[in-house]
């Protein structure tokens, strides 16, 4: 990606990170095959807003970007080795009331240091919704929705986060987790 084309999506420069796990990630994604690094986005500026209320007074969302199990399509379970076959390309959302079978093969994490044994580290549903029971949430929202992970910085932009975004405002969220595997 080109300095213009990073200011264009107002990213902070490489060096700006606060921890480098990045580097071994890019280097795990030119080790899948993908040629040049991926380039993450860093923005100078978050552009995120701080809540308006307590959160034990709020509809909350979960987002995450786990896939549902496809049949037929190889091993998706913990410790499965990374698999393309298992992406998803488009939002989808589920009912938040349910437990449901979604899986990380799909995603570049690292496999040598973890297993993605347990899913409520990158689906905790189980544990919103065990917050809210407590009263630390003011509920759940109707439903929890899967961003995909397309490598492409105007797809996610321009497509999927407008598409959850009318998701989120549908359910009338007023916050949302986000579990980003």
């Amino acid at each position: 990606m080109s300095k213009s084309e990073r200011d264009a999506f107002g990213f902070a420069p490489d060096h700006d990170e606060p921890i480098p796990y990045r580097k071994r990630i890019r280097d795990y994604y030119v080790g899948l095959g993908y040629g040049r690094p991926y380039e993450w986005a860093h923005y100078a500026e978050v552009p995120f807003t701080p809540l308006k209320r307590p959160v034990n007074k709020m509809r909350v969302a979960l987002v995450t970007t786990a896939a549902p199990y496809k049949e037929g399509t190889g091993d998706q379970g913990p410790g499965a080795p990374y698999n393309n076959a298992a992406k998803f390309f488009n939002v989808y959302s589920g009912d938040s009331a349910k437990d449901h079978d979604l899986r990380v093969s799909h995603i570049g994490i690292d496999r040598k240091h973890t297993t993605a044994t347990d899913k409520n580290t990158w689906f905790p549903l189980p544990a919103l919704r065990e917050a809210a029971a407590k009263g630390l949430v003011g509920e759940v929202a109707p439903r929890f929705h899967g961003l995909p992970t397309n490598r492409s910085h105007k797809t996610t932009l321009d497509v999927d986060c407008l598409e959850l975004l009318a998701r989120l405002k549908e359910d009338r969220a007023e916050a949302a987790v986000i579990a980003g595997n």
